[in-house]
């Protein structure tokens, strides 16, 4: 039975709107789900839509691992002007005519930008530097600089590509594409250094996530859709989707649940494996280290 004022354990999987913060999201499901304990995977800005992963209850524990996995966006970038955020929201802070550009050198623009690269992150993101964040340094007037991280970069490809004239009259380039990426990959940060290597600035219009690890747009509900029901996928299908599963017997179920060590499975699997008992149950997520199974995660006991 479950406790008075608790909430489904499980993930409900958001179709973002604009406009709206992912902290907002959180704040609508807590009040939907009935519970303080809610979490997300992943943020999103408020000018960016689709696949917002929420965790109620003891999913949360999943989000971190979650965060993990691959991400999939579609985007448009602009070529032609820089903003102070690299998005359409920010002020303009360059303009330059790329009604030149070829495809070929935007080809070979993005070939730069694919693969394992270093990234420095925009500076009006949520990264913390000495413990705070970015955009609140920027919001006070601080001079700062965000180191290199390295990122993957699976896929990024082009669309379409469009000749257009900007507000101040500027003739620029939209470019919609996809881009598979790793977790921290900021794809506003893509469209400044894309920019920037073609010599006429560039920046993010338009950002849709449409997958998130196995998580995708098919799957996800708007939050009028989740006022009217609400549909919450259950932990044990959650870990049984998102990681390589490891169905063990009744005794190992038992030395896992009161803390004890199991041996190593041999899925030769780099990152988390999910454990269920005879029953199906879903137990914990563990890392194989050696001949062990190290336990990450434990949702029993």
């Amino acid at each position: 039975m479950k406790r008075k004022g608790t909430g489904p354990d499980g993930l409900v999987i958001v179709d973002k709107p604009e406009g709206l913060t992912s902290h907002g999201v959180v704040a609508r499901m807590r009040r939907l789900a009935g519970t303080r304990k809610v979490g997300h995977a992943g943020t999103l800005d408020p000018m960016a839509t689709g696949v917002l992963v929420i965790g109620v209850e003891r999913s949360t524990r999943l989000l971190g691992h979650l965060m993990l996995t691959a991400k999939t966006y579609e985007a448009t970038i602009r070529l032609g002007q820089n903003t102070i955020t690299d998005d359409r929201e920010g002020e303009v802070t360059s303009s330059a005519d790329a009604s030149g550009i070829e495809r070929e050198r935007i080809e070979a623009g993005i070939a730069k930008l694919t693969g394992e690269i270093m990234q420095v992150p925009s500076k009006v993101s949520a990264i913390k530097i000495d413990g705070k964040r970015s955009y609140h340094r920027v919001r006070e007037g601080e001079d700062f600089e965000i180191p290199a991280r390295a990122t993957t970069v699976h896929s990024f490809t082009v669309h379409d590509q469009r000749a257009a004239v900007a507000e101040d009259g500027t003739p620029v380039i939209d470019l919609d594409v996809t881009v598979e990426c790793s977790s921290g990959t900021y794809i506003r940060a893509l469209a400044r250094d894309l920019g920037a290597d073609l010599g006429v600035g560039g920046h993010l219009t338009a950002l849709r996530r449409t997958k998130v690890g196995p998580y995708g747009l098919e799957s996800a509900h708007t939050l009028e859709q989740l006022e009217e029901k609400l549909e919450v996928l259950p932990i044990a299908d959650a870990a049984a989707a998102a990681f390589p599963r490891w169905d063990i017997d009744a005794e190992q179920a038992r030395l896992l649940s009161n803390g004890m060590k199991l041996k190593a499975p041999g899925l030769g699997v780099d990152g988390p494996i999910a454990v269920f008992d005879p029953e199906g149950r879903f137990l914990a997520l563990v890392e194989e280290r050696g001949a062990s199974a190290r336990p990450v995660a434990v949702f029993v006991g």
